[in-house]
């Protein structure tokens, strides 16, 4: 946890309050962010007010490690600190999500979860978002930064729901804006602003009395039970969807296909969760995997039949020798075709022109 205890003047301490004092207004702030989300966050961060009254929980796709409640520290005049398990949280404080949890909202604490992962991602910020819609209604303002894919639409469209607020930062100002145009394209957004402008508007948004919370939508409240662990397995009488042919990119088990809204899902009966985007790119990381694998043996095999036709040559098998280069050639042959459809795979032409895609058969984050 980052100790900022000795930082904090008793004025400021005062000025938090627990969830339950600040009924009437929008107290709980959910933040979700990947590629490209740390320089918005820092700014963000910056800009809200010391007395706000509101908690701020924030999602960043991370590996093993993540120094972004540190980072977030230096430049917030909020108190900044890991979220942990059980633990209370008051207004006026910043909590990060730590790795390799999902960090879900209950009543007026936190919880951490290894539940499965979301998107391809643990912590992911779907969960975080059904959660805090689930707990607190319209008392929620979800907001979306850069990152890859779509983790956060269903969580914004869970907020959303129940009579919440939803702020995106604008894709133009985004590094990676395919998570904010996923949002924009499935989620009615309320605000859609530059990063140097969403501090303010938190700010201003949390001031002011929520609305009406309407009842939340079935969907929410198994999915929010799958990522609490509290609900196992999809069984069928939880049916949301039609089984669909696809398999899991996780565990390899069946795919439950769920329509929210326009919006097409996908759910292992384990619990992994993906958009439809999510699971093409994880069929593609599959793919390379394969296509790696499948280049080695072929390197391997005609490295083998080589150093078996030098073998044969020495013991003057001159036939043997010779079919065994040649079958070496054809592995050759057979690696450079499958060298020449990774090396087209590489390269990958997107809306923002062409980025370079080298794969290295690791499964990202965001």
């Amino acid at each position: 946890m980052v100790d900022t205890r000795n930082r904090i003047s008793p004025a400021r301490a005062n000025r938090t309050s627990s969830p339950r004092e600040q009924a009437r207004n929008r107290f709980i702030i959910v933040i979700g962010a990947s590629a490209g989300g740390i320089e918005p966050l820092k700014k963000i961060v910056s800009d809200l007010p010391a007395e706000l009254p509101a908690a701020v929980f924030i999602v960043l796709h991370v590996g093993q490690i993540s120094y972004l409640p540190a980072i977030l520290d230096r430049v917030a005049t909020l108190k900044t600190s890991v979220a942990e398990n059980g633990a209370f949280f008051r207004t006026g404080n910043i909590y990060v999500a730590p790795p390799g949890f999902h960090l879900l909202l209950h009543g007026d604490h936190m919880m951490l979860r290894r539940g499965p992962r979301e998107n391809l991602a643990r912590p992911a910020i779907d969960p975080l978002f059904r959660s805090a819609a689930l707990s607190y209604g319209a008392r929620v303002i979800g907001v979306l930064l850069s990152g890859a894919l779509s983790d956060g639409t269903a969580g914004l469209r869970a907020v959303k729901a129940v009579g919440g607020i939803a702020a995106v930062q604008h894709p133009k100002d985004a590094v990676v804006p395919s998570m904010v145009e996923s949002a924009l394209q499935y989620v009615e957004i309320d605000h859609c602003v530059p990063a140097a402008k969403l501090g303010g508007l938190l700010a201003k948004l949390a001031a002011e009395p929520a609305g009406e919370t309407l009842p939340a939508p079935p969907i929410v409240r198994l999915e929010a039970a799958i990522a609490a662990q509290e609900h196992s397995t999809m069984k069928e009488a939880d049916r949301l969807g039609e089984l669909s042919v696809f398999t899991c990119p996780e565990c390899n088990g069946p795919l439950w296909e769920l329509k929210d809204g326009d919006m097409l899902r996908y759910r292992c009966h384990t619990g992994h969760a993906f958009t439809a985007e999510a699971v093409l790119e994880a069929q593609a990381i599959e793919a390379d995997e394969i296509l790696w694998s499948l280049l080695r043996s072929h390197q391997q095999r005609a490295e083998f039949a080589r150093r078996m036709a030098e073998r044969e040559r020495t013991r003057h098998r001159s036939q043997l020798a010779r079919e065994l280069g040649q079958r070496a050639e054809e592995y050759d042959a057979d690696a450079a075709l499958v060298e020449r459809i990774l090396e087209s795979r590489r390269v990958r032409v997107t809306g923002n022109g062409t980025v370079d895609q080298e794969s290295n058969g690791k499964k990202r984050e965001g």
